[in-house]
């Protein structure tokens, strides 16, 4: 069991509304009675399953018991979790799961097995179809991890949770002590996990932040009603997080991944109500193999469930490094046929420098982007001005008139609008509903 202090049960009640959940399926019990199972007791087989309200949004639930044989997975356990799932495909609301395992249930061996393949099923029809959000709480290993992965956004407790396919000492060369591999920042780091809290409370209110501004399921809209003045103007927008939370709805944005990828920025948040993926270069202004895999995750995710994709751009070239010469060229294929691809209103806003190659993955204008704006500082052209300017032999100066300036995209139709930065909140809001999204 996990180090936090509350059951199974009492996650639930920290999680949706007070008195909203109505369990399911409490009574049933394991069929098995090898190893002498019979004489065990394994309440609700070890975990709880709920329908319930957070806010005004329906939401199934299923929290595991680590006190019931530490909430190991048995047949009928997953039976559980998988109608669970079949209830909120049928009833179009997003699946939450609290996860404090020990993995299989030896006990029960081939039928456990069965039921783990029962929920990766399940999971697999649900993706893209409703949200699906894992809580890592407490031990998250082996078969569960995978089940983990096959979730929209992982969120994990530093404090207490852990998550491994292999636990550390398992690992060839390796043990705890030396790199605790399960870790929230390790795990973190290599992009398994999207939102790391420092316990296990913050955990269940991120989850609730998310429930109030996800679409409930692939058909509905993402759209609240917004506090914040639709017509206030931006100071300084800066690159990466701080300009995203600059634009975002009383400066609110839920960044995913933070620790992998750090060159691009990810996440969700509202502009004027309305939520939207959002993607920004960090003022490095660098491509990276790991920043682009988040990158078309999150376009995937948006296309799914119709949110619209806001980018900031601000993009000079590509990682430079040996190992990122394994990876580069397809991974930013990948998040370029991710762009390309996607259905949903794309908006792409120049912030920066747009250069090269690079600057064509980014959601741009050649990708089939929407609307396309630049800041009236921004640079957009083959290279850097001034290399530029040597390669065909003319002054510098002359060549950024020509070919530099954000006026020069505009005039060839590669950018609808040049705006002021003050500006940029407004022309994002008239974006979105001149494409119906409000």
């Amino acid at each position: 069991m996990s180090n936090n202090s509350l059951s199974a049960k009492d996650r639930i009640n920290a999680l949706v509304d007070a008195n909203s959940f109505v369990e399911i399926g409490a009574q049933v019990v394991r069929r098995s009675t090898d190893f002498n199972m019979e004489e065990k007791e394994v309440p609700a087989d070890g975990v709880i399953t709920v329908y319930g309200v957070i806010g005004e949004d329906l939401v199934f639930v299923y929290s595991q018991d680590a006190a019931a044989m530490n909430g190991a997975i048995g047949e009928m356990h997953a039976r559980k979790i998988a109608a669970l799932y079949q209830m909120a495909i049928r009833a179009g609301a997003p699946i939450i799961g609290l996860i404090d395992c020990a993995g299989i249930r030896i006990e029960e061996s081939l039928d456990a097995i069965a039921g783990f393949g029962e929920i990766y099923m399940k999971k697999v029809q649900a993706n893209g179809v409703i949200p699906q959000l894992t809580a890592i709480l407490g031990s998250c290993g082996g078969g569960v991890a995978i089940s983990a992965g096959l979730s929209d956004i992982t969120i994990m407790d530093k404090s207490g949770g852990a998550l491994f396919v292999n636990s550390p000492n398992a690992v060839a060369g390796n043990f705890k002590e030396k790199c605790d591999t399960s870790s929230a920042d390790f795990q973190a780091a290599a992009g398994n996990v999207d939102i790391v809290c420092d316990s296990e409370t913050d955990v269940l209110n991120k989850l609730r932040e998310l429930i109030t501004i996800l679409p409930a399921n692939a058909g509905m809209p993402a759209d609240r009603v917004s506090s914040d003045d639709k017509n206030r103007t931006i100071g300084e927008l800066g690159f990466g997080r701080e300009a995203l939370e600059a634009i975002a709805d009383s400066n609110s944005f839920i960044e995913l991944k933070a620790d992998f990828g750090k060159e691009m920025v990810a996440g969700l948040m509202t502009v004027d109500g309305q939520t939207v993926g959002a993607l920004a270069n960090t003022e490095e202004g660098v491509l990276s193999s790991d920043g682009c895999r988040k990158a078309e995750q999150l376009v995937y995710f948006c296309d799914s469930f119709g949110l619209p994709i806001v980018t900031l751009t601000n993009v000079k070239s590509y990682a430079s490094e040996i190992s990122e010469e394994k990876t580069i060229a397809s991974r930013v294929a990948d998040m370029t046929y991710a762009f390309a691809s996607a259905d949903v209103p794309r908006v792409n806003v120049i912030t920066g420098e747009a250069y090269g190659s690079s600057y064509l993955s980014m959601n741009s204008k050649h990708l089939g982007a929407d609307l396309v704006l630049a800041l009236d500082t921004a640079k957009v052209g083959a290279m850097d001005a001034k290399l530029a300017a040597e390669a065909v032999g003319v002054d510098e100066n002359t060549y950024r008139e020509l070919q530099e300036g954000a006026a020069g995209a505009a005039k060839r139709g590669y950018v609808d609008n040049v705006i002021p930065v003050a500006d940029i909140r407004k022309h994002l809001i008239y974006a979105l509903q001149m494409f119906g999204m409000r």
